[in-house]
């Protein structure tokens, strides 16, 4: 497989509603498309969501990245061929990391990872590799599930809407949801949540790195009558001994995010028993390839995974995520697939949108099962370039 050419698109798609946390709050998607091409005409699309506070990459950042670092890399140059590997008989798994292994690692200076950038070639790469070959990514990644359950997501704000979306979510059949916390009020909003929610619902809390050490043992203290499943990244991305004296000191058990970006940090983290969950996020981990193999890691050290998403990821990265979460022997939860009930517009045909109790049904098209409609990227995006 040969690429010949590849158009990058920087997203702006507007929510239909803000969606807030204690590191920051977004009215629109910020994401970056990349659509490639190979010698036959068939096109593939993947997408990476830069976020500074993550992997300190910025959309500006990880566009130069892709198109003056990583494109050049591939474009040209003979790439494997899903059809071939298998030929060779190299085996599914293997398949995905050849595919994987096509896309450079170079370093972005000023980042903690250039993840992001990555994983969007990586994904562009893949869904063009398999729909050539007219398999599906589900050919690579065998499902072990029939659907996919997704959390519901309570944002920041006044504990009267804190309320009224964990009514909602409780109304809808959620099984799982999420608490956005790390504010003044956090021990009333978890009260108030678990109220809403009642006994039977899992409530797990996400304080995305807004608390001191003090601050989470004073707080996942109180909350403890309030059957907190988790708390997500309680502090400020730092070392792992910090999270396992912090495991040590609190009864709820602690999942990594922030402290989580490459296979490097999950390889401390279980050094140290640091934490119960992996949160992993196919943007923030750097494509399929690598969050395959840290979940895996999680998997035989017994910490649980939770898929995670980006906020305003479009139906790319829904479903590699989606298939993700169907292939992992153990999902303890799972995120994202909101499509059109946070984002205005979304890219593809299918809706990738889960349906009452969060469940989703499996994606079996070729590629990564979601067809792009091209207008729609070039509706919403600020920017857009094609590259030879």
């Amino acid at each position: 497989m040969r690429l010949v050419g590849a158009t990058l698109y920087a997203l702006r798609i507007p929510f239909v509603e803000s969606f807030s946390h204690s590191a920051t709050e977004r009215g629109c998607s910020d994401s970056i498309v990349v659509r490639v091409r190979d010698e036959t005409g068939v096109e593939g699309f993947g997408e990476g969501a830069p976020r500074a506070y993550v992997t300190g990459e910025t959309t500006e950042t990880a566009w130069s990245h892709l198109a003056d670092t990583l494109w050049p890399r591939v474009a040209e140059r003979a790439l494997p061929d899903a059809s071939t590997l298998d030929a060779a008989g190299v085996p599914e798994g293997g398949v995905l990391d050849a595919l994987a292994a096509a896309v450079p690692d170079v370093a972005l200076n000023g980042a903690l990872a250039a993840h992001a950038s990555r994983a969007a070639l990586e994904l562009a790469i893949l869904d063009c590799a398999l729909r050539r070959d007219g398999r599906s990514l589900a050919a690579l990644l065998p499902p072990r599930r029939s659907r996919v359950t997704y959390s519901g997501v309570v944002t920041a704000g006044p504990l009267e809407r804190v309320v009224l979306h964990a009514r909602r979510m409780r109304v809808v059949g959620f099984r799982h949801v999420k608490l956005k916390v790390g504010f003044d009020d956090d021990v009333a909003r978890v009260k108030a949540a678990r109220e809403a929610l009642g006994p039977d619902v899992s409530l797990r809390l996400d304080a995305n790195g807004g608390w001191s050490f003090a601050r989470a043992v004073e707080v996942l203290g109180a909350v403890e009558p309030f059957d907190v499943a988790a708390i997500e990244q309680p502090l400020a991305r730092g070392t792992a001994e910090e999270l396992a004296r912090l495991r040590a000191a609190t009864p709820i058990p602690l999942m990594a995010d922030e402290s989580l970006v490459t296979l490097a940090d999950a390889e401390a983290l279980l050094a140290e028993k640091a934490v119960d969950f992996f949160n992993v996020r196919v943007s923030k981990c750097g494509g399929l390839a690598r969050s395959l193999t840290i979940a895996t890691r999680a998997a035989e050290a017994g910490v649980g995974v939770q898929v995670g998403s980006q906020v305003g990821e479009t139906a790319i990265l829904s479903a590699a995520g989606r298939h993700l979460a169907a292939a992992l022997p153990a999902v303890a939860f799972a995120e994202g697939s909101f499509g059109t009930l946070l984002l205005a517009e979304d890219v593809s045909r299918e809706s990738v949108r889960f349906g009452h109790r969060g469940e989703a049904s499996l994606l079996t098209g070729p590629g990564l099962g979601v067809r792009v409609v091209e207008e729609r990227l070039r509706r919403h995006a600020v920017a857009v370039r094609d590259l030879r």
